[in-house]
């Protein structure tokens, strides 16, 4: 049976729901190899209509319709049924509802959503039927919500292991991020409602965000920053694009005709909208003719002085803004509307959706499940073995911090979010005593007053100093319980949009806890709930049982516990780097981060992976990197043929043999490397991945297929991709650094 057939019934179930348009279909190969993820786009359908709506309005209705009207709506056009476009944040689930003209709560009793994973929970599945499933399930929330366009998925490149919204991000490699974004996209948009992707583009650090201008060569964006967006619009056809508040090359994104005509639209083929985010326009005229269709959260006393409102409406009538400029932008968004069903004969049709449902917390049941990363088991004290246990020290604030809320940005207001002591309380035997301390406090103290689109690094100051008597109640937990575990980490007030972190520090100065409570009981297991590396070296070294976990939504607990209970055997791998220390990292070797008004991004295209690899710098633990219950060996790994043409797809195998006493899922990672270039390339490059089920002593034949465009490069004279001609040795591994098996080709 071949691999990723596990994705097969899922792939089903996505052709049966498109199948009146088969643009719109899941495509599943007849020999069990894995869906091909395929969005249709905004249809030209409803043009013409749409130029007899735009025939009858007034020149003040379309300028209504391009900036906010509301916090997140813009104005719609009653007499001609013209709908309100409706939006909500949502990286981690639907946000609750404000109050229509502030970012105070509504304080409403029909707005609770299921809290999903995080960014870097489902990146750490490494597992694109998880991604179609996350979007599938978080779009039928948003439709049961009555909004058009969710302002998600988040999928930035992590450049620097302390960005604040590295949690929320997915990888630092662009072809892991674009394999997980496409499947989500597609799935959403099936929905009848539309993603806005964000945050286009170069937006990798949270530090002087509303104002730095970002620096690069071509070949950096194009190789690293651009792939995801570009797959996100070409292959899943999203509807919407947030622009970041950054500038680029000089120009901010929002007014960057380069980024969002030359790019966006000419080369890609984008017929969406570009929203932007919230309070990053800066401009009328040039921001409008730049590519902004839609202007949103602008810092001015009223909507009306919003750029693309009454000082708009100015420019047209002094000849400075075409009225046809302004109509362009406003039968874009009426393309979407008419697409998404908000109006027209359809609407009757349109997708009703669900929240807060059984079936959606299995679905975030099932990706936490899959996203929990074993770091470290050397005495194979994991899983947890409950025969004649008496006692567990559950220690830690992590064991009770819910997470679906906190920090600077959208969260999620929920009925259900599991913690883990709930989880183990409920999953541990009757007889075994939970023997509960908190250990540290969480506190912070502010550095100054926060204030919207003024971010900087540090924005306030974590509470280091352990208070002795908790300590002491910890220490006193852990003597008289036969285990102790350990919940620590971060929580989301210390890794938050709006601030990165000033170094790899664990906060609150629970290392020292940690050492206490490892001294007390030599049988404790360390468990890091967090979204973002973190200094754990001396963690490590002195602890043999260690476990990565993340913001991992309304069932975060219970998977959590399952995974330690053995319930379910951890397949999760990391999905950036680790790194020893700081100066490891590329954009802090370099010294080019976080910058002042410039950011040049002097690593290039080594970010990463990439970096260590290449420059041979040892992690802590490298990307890609997670253990199993079980033990896996590769073999036999071989391609269809030895040449290959630039138009030709590679198709490569390898057996994976589950040598251990558990069944498990690996996670087969293919990297390329060529041996001559006439450019700087990286030691190796991400080109293809497939987790697999495989039972204990059984053993599952893994396809990848590689298209030999993805070995190209960007070449900067010719403005072209160029696939060079030479030998491609292909690398399989559990990881970028444990390599199990090579085969290599010939590119003619």
């Amino acid at each position: 049976m071949k691999n990723k057939i596990l994705l097969l019934s899922a792939a089903l179930m996505l052709v049966v729901a498109s199948c009146k348009d088969e643009k719109n279909s899941t495509d599943v190969a007849q020999n069990g190899e894995p869906a091909t993820y395929k969005g249709a786009g905004l249809s030209d359908e409803y043009d013409a209509k749409i130029d007899e709506i735009v025939s009858k309005m007034t020149l003040e209705e379309k300028i209504g319709m391009l900036h906010g009207y509301s916090m997140f709506t813009n104005q719609g056009v009653e007499r001609l049924g013209i709908p309100e476009t409706y939006m909500a944040d949502g990286p981690l689930g639907v946000r609750e509802e404000l109050e229509r003209m502030s970012w105070a709560p509504a304080n409403r009793t029909d707005d609770f959503a299921t809290f999903y994973p995080a960014g870097g929970g489902l990146s750490a599945t490494w597992n694109q039927e998880m991604a179609a499933t996350f979007g599938r399930s978080i779009g039928e929330e948003t439709r049961a919500r009555g909004k058009d366009i969710l302002l998600a998925p988040a999928f930035n490149i992590i450049r620097t292991p302390l960005g604040g919204r590295t949690y929320e991000y997915m990888t630092e490699d662009p072809f892991l991020n674009k394999s997980l974004v496409v499947p989500y996209i597609v799935s959403f948009q099936k929905q009848d409602a539309a993603v806005c992707i964000k945050h286009y583009a170069a937006n990798n650090q949270e530090t002087n965000r509303g104002t730095v201008d970002v620096q690069m060569d071509e070949r950096t964006l194009r190789e690293i920053y651009l792939p995801a967006f570009e797959a996100a619009i070409v292959d899943a056809k999203a509807y919407s694009v947030m622009g970041a508040y950054n500038k680029f090359r000089g120009d901010y994104l929002c007014e960057n005709p380069y980024m969002l005509q030359t790019i966006l639209r000419d080369e890609w083929g984008f017929k969406g909208i570009v929203i932007s985010d919230w309070n990053a326009v800066h401009t009328t005229k040039k921001a409008l003719e730049a590519g902004t269709d839609l202007e949103m959260g602008t810092d001015k006393p009223s909507f009306s002085e919003f750029y693309f409102a009454n000082p708009l409406l100015k420019a047209v009538k002094a000849g400075e803004v075409s009225e046809a400029e302004v109509d362009k932008h406003v039968k874009r968004i009426l393309k979407l509307l008419f697409n998404v069903k908000a109006m027209g004969d359809d609407t009757a049709s349109r997708v009703k959706g669900s929240i807060s449902t059984e079936a959606h917390f299995k679905d975030v049941y099932d990706i936490a499940a899959e996203s929990v990363v074993l770091l470290k088991n050397s005495e194979n004290m994991l899983p947890l073995k409950t025969d004649g246990l008496k006692s567990v020290a559950i220690i830690g604030p992590n064991a009770t911090q819910k997470h679906a809320q906190g920090g600077f940005g959208a969260g999620v207001k929920t009925k259900h979010e599991v913690t883990p002591l709930e989880a183990f309380k409920a999953k541990l035997p009757k007889g075994v005593t939970i023997n509960y301390a908190q250990g540290y406090k969480t506190e912070f103290k502010p550095k100054k007053e926060m204030k919207f689109g003024e971010v900087t690094q540090e924005a306030k100051e974590t509470v280091t100093d352990l208070d002795p008597k908790m300590v002491a109640e910890a220490v006193a937990a852990a003597k008289k319980s036969d285990v102790a575990i350990l919940l620590v980490g971060a929580n989301r007030d210390y890794e938050t949009e709006a601030s990165d972190r000033t170094d790899l520090s664990l906060p609150f100065g629970q290392e020292g806890l940690i050492k206490a409570v490892k001294a007390a009981n030599p049988k404790t297991i360390v468990i890091f709930v967090a979204g973002a590396p973190y200094d754990i070296n001396n963690v490590v070294s002195a602890n043999s049982s260690v476990v990565w976990s993340w913001y991992n939504g309304s069932e975060g607990g219970n998977a959590l516990a399952d995974v330690v209970l053995g319930k379910v055997n951890p397949s999760g791998k990391l999905p950036w780097t680790m790194p020893k220390k700081l100066s490891d990292s590329p954009a802090h070797a370099t010294n080019s981060f976080p910058g002042g008004a410039v950011e040049e991004y002097k690593e290039g295209i080594l970010v990463g992976y990439r970096w260590f690899d290449t420059k041979n710098i040892e992690p802590l633990y490298p990307f890609g990197y997670g253990l199993s219950y079980t033990t896996f060996e590769f073999a036999n790994a071989k391609t269809d043929k030895k040449d290959y043409a630039a138009n030709e797809t590679i198709t490569v195998t390898v057996d994976v043999k589950n040598t251990g006493k558990a069944d498990g899922k690996e996670v087969v990672q293919l990297y390329s490397s060529i041996g001559k270039s006439k450019v700087q390339r990286a030691n190796k490059e991400l080109k293809g991945f497939s987790k697999v089920a495989v039972k204990a002593g059984g053993s599952q034949q893994v396809t990848i297929k590689v298209p030999v465009k993805e070995l190209a490069y960007y070449d900067v004279t010719s403005k072209k991709w160029v696939v060079e001609p030479g030998t491609y040795t292909f690398k399989l591994g559990s990881s970028s650094r444990d390599i199990k098996g090579e085969v290599s080709v010939t590119v003619k």
